[in-house]
């Protein structure tokens, strides 16, 4: 696309007072860096994958305020993370991680594990371990 063509979509990244960089092909025929401030597709393609992660954390909140999941699988997801990355951070296998999903293995988490977890999600051990339903409403 040419320099001029870069679309300036003032919906999405203008209201942030960010831009990115994209490449345009300038007067001369030579690639050239232009400031764009996103364009109407991208930004469309931008807040369904923000809807969608919003309703992975809310489906996750209700399963662990049912009880079916520990508060670890709603961090994870808050912070935008899988069970890999999650591990990552934690220095814990991935079977561990997921087995910690567990409220019952949850619950029998030692201190020192409990506050890798809380670490990685800058939080307090006691609000990790914290009745979840007065948290996060």
């Amino acid at each position: 696309m040419k320099k001029n063509e870069v679309p300036q979509d003032k919906r999405s990244l203008a209201k942030t007072d960010i831009s990115e960089l994209c490449y345009a092909v300038d007067e001369n025929g030579r690639y050239t860096t232009v400031r764009s401030t996103g364009w109407e597709a991208k930004t469309l393609a931008l807040n369904e994958s923000l809807d969608l992660v919003s309703e992975r954390i809310a489906a996750t909140k209700e399963a662990v305020l049912a009880g079916r999941l520990s508060p670890i699988a709603y961090y994870m997801e808050l912070h935008r993370m899988d069970v890999a990355l999650l591990a990552d951070y934690v220095g814990i296998h991935r079977w561990f991680v997921k087995r910690h999903f567990h409220p019952k293995r949850f619950g029998k988490l030692k201190k020192k594990t409990l506050q890798k977890y809380a670490d990685t999600f800058d939080i307090t051990v006691d609000r990790l371990t914290a009745p979840f339903s007065q948290y996060d409403k």
